[in-house]
C-alpha cells in the first residue's frame, strides 16, 4: 500500500491487546538458542525484526519449531552454533533489525566461524564501530566490507580472551547489550572474569536493565557497579528456564495511551503493566505529567484525557524512554505550551534520522519546531493541525505509528503505512478499532 488516508477522529476509547515486545522477543530468541536445553517461547512478536532473527538462527543450525501462532520451541546449542565446527561460511541478511544485527555481531565474533552480516541500505548507514572496537579488544577478527565503521561486516575465527573491555555508552545501548549477551561465551572459554567498562554517559539504561534481567532468567548473573562497570564471573552458562513468556510491547503501548489522553478515552492496553521489565512503561508517567489520567494494573495500563480536556506541555529528559518519546513529540501538537524533549541524540542512528524526520513532519502539520543536536522544541499550531497533510514515514515503523495520532485533530495521509510490519503488522487495524468521529 502506497498510502493510507486516516479520517479525522475526535474520540478514542477501547481495549487493545498488545503484540509482544520486539526488544524482549529477539533477546529471548538469542538466549534460548545459546542456552542448554529446550525453551518454549510464548507470545513471540510476529514482525519483520523477529523474522530476521529466526531466519539467522536457523541458518546457524539452531532447531526452531513453531508450535502455535506465536509460540516456538527452541533447541539450545549450549553456547556453540553447530555450524561453527568445521568452520563454515554463513551469510546472514538482517534487514534493518538493530535488535538482531548488534547482538548477533557480538555473539558471532566470539564463535569460531566465518560469517558475513549485511542488511538493507539504511542498516549500512547505522554506525557499529563502537561495538566492533570493543570486540576487537577481546581478540575478535572483524572486517568492514563497506564504509569504515558501518555494516556490512565479515567475521573470521579468532583467538578470544577475557579481561577488561571498554565500550562507549552514548550512541546506542544495543552495543552494550550485545557485549553482555555474548559475555558468557568469552568468560566460559577463558574461565576468567570479564569486565565491561562503559565510557561516557550510558543512554537508554532501562534497556540494559532488561538485558541483565533476561540473562538472569537463563541462569547468568551480571554484577553492575553503578552504570560504569559490568562484571561477569567465568564458568557461567546459559540454561533454559523451560518456558518463558514475552511481555506486550511497551513502546507500542504509547500510541494507544496517547490516543486515550488526546481523544477523551479511556483506552486500556493489555500485556504490560506496573511490573513490566521495559523502560518504556514509564511513558505513562510522562503522560501523567501532561495532565492525563493514568491507572495501572499488574498487566494493563489505562489512559484518559485531563479533566480540563487539554494536555499541557512538558520539559523532559527522555533518556529512559527513547522510543516512546517520539509519541510525546506528536502528543505535543495537542498540548498547551511549548514541549521540550531532551537527551534524544540516539534518534539519529535509528531506522532513520528521527530528529530530522520528526521535525520535518511536525512542521507540515503547523507546528514550530527547533531541532538541536539532542533535542526537539515543539510549539503546537496556533489554531489547529493543518488538514490533509501527507506524512512521510522514511520506512520507519515508529514514524508511521506516531503520526497516526495526528488524525485526532485533522485528517492525514500516512505514506508507506506497511512499514509498521517491522514491529506491529496490524497496527492500523487496531488503531481504527478504538477511534471514532
Amino acid at each position: 500500500m502506497e498510502f493510507l488516508d486516516l479520517p479525522v477522529a475526535r474520540n478514542a476509547q477501547g481495549v487493545v491487546h498488545l503484540p509482544g515486545s520486539k526488544s524482549i522477543s529477539n533477546r529471548i530468541l538469542l538466549l534460548a538458542a545459546l542456552a542448554e536445553g529446550v525453551t518454549h517461547v510464548r507470545d513471540l512478536l510476529a514482525s519483520d525484526d523477529t523474522a530476521r532473527m529466526l531466519d539467522a538462527l536457523k541458518a546457524l543450525g539452531v532447531s526452531i519449531i513453531q508450535t502455535g501462532d506465536d509460540d516456538y520451541q527452541v533447541q539450545g546449542v549450549g553456547g556453540r552454533f553447530p555450524l561453527c565446527f568445521p568452520v563454515t561460511e554463513v551469510d546472514l541478511f538482517l534487514g534493518n533489525a538493530g535488535t538482531a544485527f548488534r547482538p548477533l555481531t557480538a555473539v558471532l565474533a566470539l564463535m569460531q566461524g566465518h560469517y558475513r552480516l549485511s542488511g538493507v541500505p539504511r542498516m549500512h548507514e547505522r554506525p557499529i564501530c563502537d561495538l566492533v572496537d570493543a570486540l576487537r579488544q577481546l581478540g575478535a577478527d572483524i572486517t568492514y566490507l563497506g564504509n569504515e565503521g558501518f555494516p556490512p561486516l565479515e567475521i573470521k575465527p579468532a583467538r578470544i580472551h577475557a579481561g577488561v573491555v571498554t565500550v562507549k555508552g552514548n550512541v546506542s545501548s544495543q552495543f552494550l547489550t550485545g557485549l553482555l549477551l555474548a559475555s558468557p561465551l568469552s568468560a566460559t572459554v577463558s574461565g576468567k572474569m570479564l569486565t565491561i567498562a562503559v565510557t561516557g554517559e550510558l543512554i537508554s539504561r532501562p534497556y540494559i536493565e532488561l538485558t541483565i534481567a533476561l540473562m538472569a532468567r537463563f541462569g547468568v548473573q551480571v554484577e553492575r557497579e553503578e552504570w560504569q562497570r559490568f562484571i561477569l564471573h567465568g564458568g557461567q552458562r546459559y540454561c533454559s528456564p523451560g518456558e518463558i513468556f514475552v511481555e506486550g510491547d511497551a513502546s507500542s503501548a504509547s500510541y494507544f495511551l496517547a490516543a486515550g489522553a488526546i481523544g477523551r478515552g479511556p483506552v486500556r492496553v493489555e500485556g504490560v503493566g506496573r511490573n513490566s521489565l521495559q523502560g518504556d512503561v514509564r511513558f505513562a508517567e510522562a503522560l501523567e505529567k501532561m495532565g492525563a489520567g493514568i491507572t495501572l494494573g499488574d498487566n494493563w495500563i489505562e489512559a484518559c484525557a485531563p479533566q480540563s480536556g487539554r494536555l499541557r506541555a512538558l520539559d523532559l529528559d527522555c533518556n529512559h524512554i527513547p522510543d516512546a518519546a517520539m509519541t510525546l513529540a506528536v502528543a505535543a501538537l495537542f498540548a498547551d505550551g511549548v514541549t521540550m524533549l531532551r537527551n534524544i541524540a540516539s534518534w539519529r542512528v535509528k531506522e532513520t534520522d528521527r530528529l530530522v524526520a520528526m521535525a520535518k513532519e511536525l512542521r507540515k502539520l503547523g507546528a514550530e519546531v527547533e531541532e538541536g543536536a539532542d533535542f526537539l522544541r515543539i510549539t503546537p499550531p496556533v489554531a489547529r493541525i493543518i488538514p490533509y497533510v501527507a506524512i512521510d514515514t522514511y520506512d520507519d515503523h515508529r514514524m508511521a505509528m506516531c503520526f497516526s495520532l495526528a488524525s485526532l485533530g485533522s485528517p492525514v495521509r500516512i505514506n508507506n503505512p506497511d512499514c509498521v510490519a517491522k514491529t506491529f503488522p496490524d497496527y492500523f487495524k487496531k488503531f481504527a478499532a478504538i477511534v471514532s468521529a
